[in-house]
């Protein structure tokens, strides 16, 4: 891989933390019609309840088909924004721009090249054009990356640590190209990322290959939020267990040990022979509130409950997303955050 000579860190650009400021928030309208199993209808409700949740609090901007506009308008309400371009599929976390911010506060994004998630879907060139066509909408810079990344792989502190699983980032179907060294070498590039912690895997039969937003999060730097599986039988305990122990023994960039908050994972469900890859890791940060998944479980209240007590600051919208996880993903996988440009106050 050759880097151009300017990398958006050269350049003094650096990913910020996903809950500093937003100034809008990026949806894409499910379209995907094989992938929602007859269910599209529910999937189309249920994300408009995220969209919803998340436009009492910032604003929203839904991608969506052009011939699906008018349906969208009448789902969504007049709240939220549409733009309409062609899309293959809906999940913004990883086919949207990942953004990042320089020390002036000016806004760029990063055109991360996309394979259909290590080639599972070979129609994808659609997406694949989304990051430039939002950057143009904005009118900021646009880095294309020569390298394949989705967002949902990696999470930061915004203070250059990085969170990410070797299942996914050094999956020989993203980039069979790069090692280990070479590719915390890109993070530093484009992400203005100093430390890379790696995990082991993700969610057992996650179609993503293990992307980090469904196992760990920073809730704040030197804090890490962590899926585990108590069930000693289950399939995801021993991986989940991996993590909590890996997470235990790094160092964040500022040489921290890390404070580490397990929260149990919901009961197994499967759908279609296929385990659900359910995860209370994979909400979303919006400006002063936590859009947290609930899956009609046992165990959602005490999760919330520790989300509540990790985020005292913030209102805590708790959405149902069996519906969403249907289809492959979360709340944080159908969202994308645009941060505020300007400096942080």
């Amino acid at each position: 891989m050759s880097p151009p000579a300017k990398t958006p860190a050269a350049l003094g650009f650096a990913m910020p933390p996903e809950w500093a400021a937003h100034a809008r928030s990026w949806m894409a309208w499910p379209c995907r019609e094989p992938l929602w199993r007859g269910r599209m209808e529910q999937a189309r409700d249920a994300y408009a309840r995220v969209a919803a949740a998340i436009a009492a609090h910032e604003p929203v901007t839904m991608l969506v088909r052009p011939e699906q506009a008018a349906e969208a308008r009448r789902r969504l309400g007049p709240g939220i924004d549409l733009m309409a371009l062609p899309l293959d599929d809906s999940w913004t976390r990883d086919i949207g721009p990942t953004f990042v911010r320089d020390q002036a506060g000016r806004l760029a994004a990063i055109d991360w090249r996309f394979n259909g998630w290590g080639g599972k879907y070979p129609d994808h060139r659609a997406d694949d054009s989304v990051p430039p066509r939002i950057a143009g909408h904005l009118g900021i810079s646009c880095f294309a990356a020569p390298f394949v990344l989705e967002g949902g792989a990696i999470h930061t502190d915004g203070a250059g640590t990085l969170l990410t699983t070797e299942q996914c980032l050094l999956n020989p179907n993203r980039n069979p190209g790069l090692d280990r060294t070479e590719m915390e070498s890109a993070l530093a590039d484009w992400l203005g990322i100093a430390r890379v912690i790696w995990l082991g895997q993700g969610l057992a039969e996650d179609e993503t290959d293990g992307h980090v937003d469904n196992v760990a999060c920073f809730a704040r730097p030197g804090l890490v939020l962590a899926l585990v599986a108590e069930d000693a039988s289950d399939s995801n305990h021993a991986p989940l267990a991996e993590n909590l122990a890996r997470l235990g023994a790094a160092r964040d960039a500022a040489g921290r040990a890390l404070e580490v908050v397990p929260i149990a994972q919901p009961a197994e469900r499967r759908a279609n022979g296929t385990r659900l890859p359910l995860s209370y890791i994979n909400f979303y940060f919006a400006n002063g509130a936590v859009i947290a998944p609930v899956f009609d479980d046992p165990a959602d209240q005490p999760a919330l409950d520790t989300l509540a007590r990790i985020f005292p600051e913030r209102r805590l919208v708790a959405v149902p997303a069996l519906d969403i996880v249907a289809g492959g993903g979360g709340i944080h996988c159908i969202t994308q955050q645009q941060p505020a440009a300007g400096r942080e106050s």
